[in-house]
């Protein structure tokens, strides 16, 4: 049996469509109930207080990791579900960590994420790590203004980066937590191209055929909106990334490929299969 956290989320949902096509009993985990395929268990737990997973964990063969924002909070301990998941026999830990690890060392966030990662690589168990850039579903969060008011709204409008399908991401999760040759692996996972937030917001209107309006946001009112979301730390530690990538941020990884064997999905390739919601 294969655990997947984060199971509502734009990565635990295809990873648990991908493990259940590939004939894996599976068990989601979330803090609130949630559908989810015939035949997978659901159960309700938070990961802030790792004892309530340790039911889950038992006789679990796999388990993959998804640390939510209030784990990178300060006081959080992510590390005891690691060492409940050894206690508890699990063979396998996929961790979904961020590519900011490698390219922002010194990010207090970062910090704590490699923390974990150490964590793991300690723990005895088979492990690997997964780390991508950008998300391509973060342009859900201008589904409603795109609906409702014909805009978008976000900073940096003409800073890119090459964000990585969640499905993409997803299923080379699911080749770690199947395959023994990815044990010891990091895989740093990007989209082929960089696109700006201007141009994905062009993409969307061309795809919808009707304008879309885009507003840029200054710094402090994006930190504004994440801090809603994501503890200050983090919202601040994502916004130094969009608003100057370093040349490793900006770098098309090779790391889909080389797991799935094809190229990575682009922006427009996500939206095609998320367009209703922009409608």
């Amino acid at each position: 049996m294969i655990v997947v956290t984060g199971a509502t989320g734009n990565v635990g949902r295809p990873l648990t469509q991908a493990l259940t096509e590939a004939h894996e009993e599976v068990t989601t985990v979330s803090r609130h109930s949630a559908e989810v395929p015939s035949g997978v268990r659901h159960v309700t737990a938070d990961l802030a207080e790792p004892a309530s997973l340790a039911a889950t964990l038992y006789q679990a063969k796999a388990l993959f990791l998804l640390l939510s924002g209030d784990l990178h909070a300060p006081g959080a301990r992510p590390t005891d579900i690691i060492d409940l998941a050894a206690a508890n026999g699990v063979r396998r830990v996929v961790l979904l960590s961020s590519q900011g690890v490698s390219t922002r060392p010194l990010g207090p966030t970062r910090v704590a994420l490699r923390v974990v990662e150490d964590a793991l690589r300690s723990s005895g168990m088979d492990w690997a790590i997964v780390r991508p850039g950008g998300f391509a579903s973060n342009a859900l969060a201008w589904a409603d203004s795109i609906r409702t008011q014909g805009t978008a709204a976000a900073p940096f409008g003409d800073i890119g980066v090459p964000v990585v399908d969640p499905a993409d991401i997803a299923e080379v999760a699911a080749a770690c937590l199947l395959d023994d040759q990815h044990s010891g692996g990091v895989y740093e996972l990007s989209g082929p191209e960089v696109i700006t937030p201007r141009q994905q917001v062009a993409t969307i209107a061309a795809a919808l055929g009707s304008p879309v309006g885009f507003h840029e946001l200054t710094r402090d009112e994006a930190k504004a909106g994440m801090a809603q979301f994501v503890p200050s730390q983090l919202a601040d530690d994502t916004l130094d990334i969009l608003a100057a990538p370093n040349s490793d941020e900006l770098r098309i990884s090779a790391d889909v490929e080389r797991v799935l064997g094809r190229a990575p999905r682009s922006f427009g390739d996500w939206l095609d299969r998320h367009l209703a919601a922009f409608r």
